[in-house]
Order: structure tokens, then sequence, then C-alpha cells
């Protein structure tokens, strides 16, 4: 190794010469944002390289844990410092010396495009990549939509781009997003590489022809980005920009980008996805917990290994822990077992894990009894939602486990303040309520009990991030914040079917609107039977002057409790949903019954009355001190319920008095 001279190009950007290849560090806390500084400072870098014969190559790598985390969020909203970031990217491209990625960790937006901007790509193997603009409301701008197409074809880079999708390094590598793959730092192997490249011809990314792809298998991904979509601008506008990369000249494609970016950026659903995009910056910062150290969780012990249960394992085996599922008897530890081995062999099929995978996972995981807990760092229950279950079972718990194991329930509707007290330590149970299918959903609500200690609440929140999820914390009330609002949605739909409209009508409304599913086969979906219960449970204690919609306890009466019947609010003859007259029977018979002469409800009222109920909730909650702020409201709703994430959350909706 020769000497090592240092450089420095910018504040973010310093480089050192080592026996001819620049190694660029790009040095910008805390995710090596993709800043004007950094920006310039990297163009100068490859501009020295370019005129500096003692140079042959150039690596660039990122210092710390990141490569470039994206772009600045300080620049959000605000108008381009020069140099932009399509002008690096191309300088690096069209440098006449190769360019050698050293990707040492997360390679997201921007960072993505600088990579594929280089002639050879090497990452760590805890790297990370992915263009996630359209979760921004906006598209790549730097060339992303025109280049990633060109190493892993149409489809996929559909299928990426149009969803933000990020990719681990093994599915990268399977792709051909990178070269290579290293353990730990790549930069040692970037150099020995870009050594190698200074005497071969450059592979340029942008001059590459597109992978032959079978037109129809392009059309599906196609069409099942924009059903994600669900009106999002952002994602149709990407899946064009990338059908037409093989249509016309690199140049042609970008400049196309770089408008449609532009365009996007200032749109009133980009604003709303920055609203989203800082709100959930704003859930991270828990009053309370400053300074607070989470307890060390390396073991995590799961009761009950249905739905929840399984996904909940699976969530904590891709996540690194050790983990013990507990049932009740041999036979539904075996079902809990293959239910928890084929969410692990969906995700080979899907690419996100290999073999050896799934294997490492499965040594992982041990089926056993609750005696077995008392090894466990952190125990989740998620056992059937009735009372007396849950307290009896944290009885028995608080008998086996260490006095220092934090206690997790999944209850859904429960008071958690009620199961801790059933044992000796209520300040180390906390309320971890995932959203089915557990090891998808995003959501976790971080319940802070009455009792709750800060550290037991850090540690319930540390977990929940390391599993990938996104905490909210909130306080203890029926429902907690996302089923809380959700009753009071599901009211409201009642109410404007007694009032004239029909579930189909609402359901399309809210499905127009943005929503995936419409209330009413959302019901139906996740059966009518939970509610139905519940309401029962409060009859005693109703306020007899408030209004009261008996239309689906009768519905619940026939035996109708949605999709798993074969019939709720609607019928699903060879599982299809359809308009059924048994249950239109049902709806005109109640409203007869109290005299109610329906009209015509439109489009228009049927969501602004939906949002404006999902907002006063919201309202009464942050008035109740059970939500820290209306934006964790809109988390909870847009992760949890299918808010579309577009629109910004409910709270944001009513504070920007935006309307249907």
């Amino acid at each position: 190794m020769g000497e090592v001279t240092p450089i420095r190009f910018s504040e973010a950007v310093s480089a050192s010469l080592e026996d001819g290849v620049l190694v660029v560090t790009i040095d910008n806390p805390p995710v090596n944002a993709a800043s004007a500084d950094m920006r310039s400072g990297l163009l100068a870098a490859i501009r020295h390289a370019g005129t500096e014969d003692a140079i042959s190559a150039v690596v660039i790598t990122g210092a710390g844990k990141t490569f470039v985390g994206g772009a600045d969020i300080k620049e959000f909203g605000q108008p381009a410092t020069e140099p932009i970031l399509p002008e690096v990217v191309e300088a690096i491209e069209k440098s006449s010396k190769p360019v050698v990625a050293a990707i040492n960790g997360a390679a997201l937006g921007g960072g993505l495009e600088i990579a594929l901007a280089c002639h050879h790509r090497i990452a760590g193997d805890r790297a990370i990549l992915g263009l996630p603009e359209v979760k921004l409301g906006i598209v790549p701008g730097a060339g992303g939509t025109q280049r990633l197409p060109r190493l892993v074809g149409i489809a996929k880079a559909v299928e990426l781009i149009a969803a933000g999708r990020s990719v681990a390094v093994s599915e990268a590598l399977s792709l051909g997003i990178i070269d290579q793959v290293v353990a730990g730092n790549p930069a040692a192997g970037a150099v020995a590489a870009a050594r190698d490249l200074a005497s071969q011809p450059l592979r340029r990314t942008g001059e590459l022809a597109l992978p032959v792809e079978d037109p129809q298998v392009i059309d599906e991904a196609v069409d099942k980005a924009l059903s994600r979509a669900r009106r999002g601008a952002a994602p149709a506008e990407a899946v064009q920009l990338i059908r037409r990369a093989g249509e016309r000249s690199l140049a042609e494609g970008l400049a196309e980008e770089r408008a449609t970016f532009l365009r996007l950026r200032d749109s009133d659903q980009a604003k709303a996805l920055r609203h989203v995009f800082f709100a959930e910056r704003a859930a991270a910062k828990v009053p309370g917990l400053e300074g607070v150290e989470p307890r060390t969780v390396r073991t995590i012990g799961v009761i009950g290994s249905g739905l929840m249960g399984s996904g909940i394992a699976v969530s904590a085996l891709n996540a690194g822990y050790r983990v013990i599922v507990v049932e009740q008897d041999a036979e539904a530890a075996e079902k809990g077992f293959d239910r928890i081995a084929g969410l692990l062999d969906r995700a080979i099929k899907s690419g996100r894990i290999d073999a050896a995978g799934r294997a490492e996972r499965l040594l992982r995981l041990s089926i056993g009894s609750v005696q077995d807990l008392s090894t466990a760092d952190l125990v989740i229950e998620a056992v059937f939602d009735d009372l007396d279950v849950k307290t009896e079972l944290f009885e028995k718990l608080d008998k086996i486990v260490r006095p220092d194991t934090v206690l997790a329930t999944n209850t859904s509707y429960l008071d958690p303040d009620a199961i801790a007290a059933a044992t000796s330590r209520p300040e180390r149970l906390c309320g971890l309520h995932f959203f089915s299918p557990a090891h998808v959903m995003r959501l976790v609500e971080v319940v802070r009990c009455g009792k709750t200690a800060p550290e037991v609440l850090a540690t319930g929140i540390a977990v929940a991030r390391r599993l990938g999820k996104l905490p909210v914390v909130c306080g203890v009330c029926e429902g907690f914040i996302g089923n809380r609002i959700f009753s009071a949605y599901r009211r409201e739909a009642e109410f404007l079917v007694e009032d004239g409209a029909w579930p189909q009508e609402i359901d399309a409304a809210m499905e127009d609107y943005g929503f995936a599913m419409g209330p009413f086969a959302v019901f139906d979906l996740a059966g009518l039977e939970i509610a139905w219960a519940r309401r029962k449970r409060q009859a005693a204690t109703r306020n007899p002057s408030e209004r009261y919609i008996e239309i689906a306890d009768r519905l619940c009466e026939m035996g109708r409790f949605g999709q798993k019947t074969g019939s709720g609010w609607y019928a699903y003859p060879d599982g299809k949903r359809t308009v059924d007259p048994e249950a239109t029977a049902v709806i005109e018979a109640c409203r007869k019954a109290k005299g109610i002469a329906p009209r015509r409800v439109s489009s228009d009222e049927i969501v602004s009355r939906l949002l404006a109920v999902m907002a006063a909730e919201g309202d009464a909650l942050l008035a109740e001190g059970i939500a820290e702020r209306a934006s964790d409201v809109d988390l909870v709703m847009i992760n949890g319920y299918g808010f579309p994430a577009h629109k910004g959350g409910p709270m944001y909706v009513a504070k920007e008095g935006l309307h249907p």
C-alpha cells in the first residue's frame, strides 16, 4: 500500500489516494444525506479524479453504517440548490475512469441512484438498497426509473420503484443491482476491483440494453403496481417512466423523469406524504423516555401460535431473536410450527429469504411449554381476547419468568391495566398491539399502562423497531387509538346505511377516495361476530338515548358473520363479493321498523361524514391524553387501517381543510 494522502472536497466529502485509487468518503451524519454540500463535494471529487494522471480509478463509500440515505430532509419543499443530483450522477457515469460503489450500508433514493451510475457495485452483507421516493409522493429524480430497469428489467423495476420497496443484499445480488457482496466493510474489495477495472472497458448502466422480457410479465407487474397505488399519483407516474425506458434514449428518459419529479414535488399528495414522513420522526420522540435505555432482549417468548402469534414469531425470527413459542397442547404446537414454517416458505418463494435463511431461523425457534419461558427476556401473549383467559395466563407467567422479564399483551380491546394488576410487578407490563398479519403489517401500538416503567416502555419500542415495525405509543382506553377510531368509523358507516346509503355505495366511495377496501368489505373480512360480542358486552351500560343500529345484530343472529360463513353484509358465492338481496331485505326491514324514509346519500357526503367522525374521535383521544400528537393518530390510521397515505391521515385532512 502506498502513501495515503488526505484530500477534502467539502465538509461532507473527503478522500484519500491509495495506490492510484481515489477513495471518496461521504461523511454527513446521521444518514449521509445528499445535501448541497455533499453533492458539491462529490462532484468536485469526480472532476478532480478526471484531471489527475496519478488517479486511475475512484471508489465511493460512506462513513458509518450508511452509504447515502437519500435526500436531505432540510431541503424538502425548498428550491433546488446547485449542483443538483442528476448533474452529479451524470458526471459519475460519464467518468473516463472507473468508479466503484462500496455500499457499506443503506443506499436509498438518491444514494442508490449514485450507486447505479457507478461502473461496478460492491456491497457489504448488511447493506439495504431501494428507491422509496413514491412514499414521499415523488418519483426518483436522478435516473432511478431509467437505470434500474436496465439492470433488473422493467417488470422488477416496476415492482420495486412503484412500491418503494427496499431489498437486502442477497436479493439485490440475484437481481443484478449489485455485482458482489463481501462480509463487513466493502471498501477494500472495491479498491481492488477498481484497479482491475482500470484496464477494462467501462460498463455504464445508462448505455445497457434493457433485458428481454415477456410482455405479459410486464403487464402483470404494471397491473399489480397500479392496483396497489390506490389513486396515488407517484406510483402511476413511476410506472409510465419505467415502461418508456426502453422506448427512448437515456437522455430523453432522464429529461422526462426530472420534469415529472419537479411537477410532483409541489403536489398536494407530496405535501401530505411529507407530513407522514415527519410524523414518523415525531413519533420516535416519546415524552418521559429521554435518556432511558431499553432492557437487553435476546429471547422472545410468544404465547399462542394462531394467525397472530405465528406472525409475531416470524417477525421476531426475521429480526434475529431466539423465539420460544408456547401452545396449550402438542397438537396445537405442531400446527403452530407448521404455520410458522409455512410463512417462511412463502418468504422463500417471494425471494425475501433463501433456504439457508429459513433453516437458520428455524434453528432459533423452539416450541415449548409455559415453563420454558423462564429464559425469555420478553414474553408476548397472543391468545384469545378474553380477560379471564389473559389474567389467568399472566398470573401463571408471573411465577415463572425472571423478575426483569418484560411482559406484553397483544389485546385489542381489553384493559391492559386489569391484566397488569394480576401480576406482582405491574410495572413490567406494557401493551404490544400488533396488526394482522403481524409479519406483514408495519404498525405496533405500544401501550403505556398506568404503572409501566419507563425502561419497559423503551424496551417495547426498541423491540418493535428491530422487528421492522412502526411503534406508536398510546395510553389505555378501550381499543387504544386505532380500534377506538375504527369503532366510530363503523358506527357512522352503519348510520349512513340506516339513512339510505347502501353498503356497496359506501364501500365504492371510500375505495374511490383511496382506501384499499371500503368499511363493509373490511367488516366481512374481519368477521362480524367480534364486534357483535363487544356490543352485547356493552348493552347493559349503553345510553338508551343514543342512536343504535340493529342491522349488524340482525345479520349476526342469522349466522351471517362475513366471508368465513359465506355471507355478512355481502354474499360470497365462489368467494366473490356480491350484493345480497337477503342483506338488503334486513336493511330495509330495520329502516321500516324505525320509520326511516331512506334518502339518497352522495359519495361526497359519505366520505365527508366518515372522515369527520375519524377526526372527531382523534380529537377526543388527544384531549384525553391517549394519543400524544395528532400526527400519531394519522400514522395509526394509515399503517393499521388502510387510510391512504397520500391523503395524509384524517387529522391532517381536517387540519388542512381538505375535502373529498
